[in-house]
């Protein structure tokens, strides 16, 4: 729950200056125009003055660091980084332009906080909108303004969601899942020179054919290789856990999981045998259970 003292104090820096006597690090200039004109696709205005939609490039700081932001603006940011809220979201900007800019005008700029709004409730979490105002000068001549929000916030602790991600299914694959879905392992077989195929591809790696069939796999294989993933760990994985290259009877190879064995006990060579797990009421998978040993 957000502070009501919290908010009077940041209430108080309504008005003060956010930065004062800012200057453009470069005048407007026709490389930096043509530059930004290529990024978005937007013609270079015949004229050769800047788009008006470049307003804000003339005042960016840079990347060494926060160029002629105020003492309030940070002492505004560090209260609420203190209280909690520390994260920042840009949320949207309004601008107005009041003449062309032209190349070797030079962009000087004050900027204002002008509000700080009560705390507001979001997907995001719960934080405050700080809405800035810079005002746009060349000499003394006003050219623009420019207001900028932001949501700083106390993110929202959430539990990452567990459910196991579906595979893509396209036009290409789409006959592999729906064997699967009647818990049939399906593969590809070139009806040229009769070379099978899996993961499904739309034309034969061997002789270029376009033209297949399929055939049932009887489920029977062995770890041709494998992996034991540790990191990275994902939600809806329980790490450690093997994931094996199965070499199917068949003569075609392909990636599951593994199950009926610890992961430190899957080898080379072992022998599996294929099952279907109902991963959820959405996802069918195919895995391969080791073999009993006889």
């Amino acid at each position: 729950m957000a502070d009501a003292g919290l908010y009077e104090r940041i209430k108080a820096y309504e008005g003060r200056s956010a930065v004062t006597g800012g200057e453009g690090r470069d005048p407007v200039n026709s490389p930096m125009i043509r530059h930004w004109c290529e990024a978005l696709g937007h013609p270079v205005p015949a004229d050769g003055s800047a788009p008006a939609t470049m307003l804000q490039v003339w005042t960016m700081a840079g990347l060494p660091g926060h160029g002629d932001r105020s003492g309030p603006y940070d002492e505004l940011l560090g209260a609420l980084d203190a209280a909690g809220f520390t994260a920042v979201v840009a949320t949207d900007c309004e601008q107005e332009y009041l003449r062309p800019l032209r190349p070797g005008d030079r962009i000087a700029f004050d900027a204002v906080i002008e509000s700080v709004s009560p705390p507001k409730a979001t997907k995001l979490g719960t934080g405050y909108f700080i809405t800035t105002r810079m005002d746009l000068r060349c000499a003394a001549e006003p050219v623009g303004t420019h207001r900028f929000r932001i949501l700083k916030y106390a993110p929202v602790q959430r539990k990452a969601p567990a459910k196991r991600p579906c595979p893509v299914v396209n036009r290409d694959n789409a006959g592999f899942w729906d064997g699967v879905s009647r818990r049939e392992l399906l593969i590809q077989r070139c009806t040229q020179c009769a070379t099978p195929r899996f993961p499904w591809l739309p034309g034969c790696d061997r002789c270029g054919g376009q033209e297949w069939d399929t055939v049932r796999a009887s489920g029977s294989g062995t770890v041709y290789s494998y992996v034991v993933m540790h990191h990275p760990p994902f939600p809806a994985f329980d790490p450690p856990y093997a994931v094996v290259l199965v070499e199917l009877a068949e003569g075609v190879r392909m990636v599951a999981n593994v199950t009926g064995v610890p992961c430190d006990k899957v080898c080379i060579g072992m022998p599996v045998e294929l099952e279907f797990a109902d991963i959820d009421s959405e996802l069918t998978l195919p895995v391969f259970r080791a073999k009993e040993e006889v």
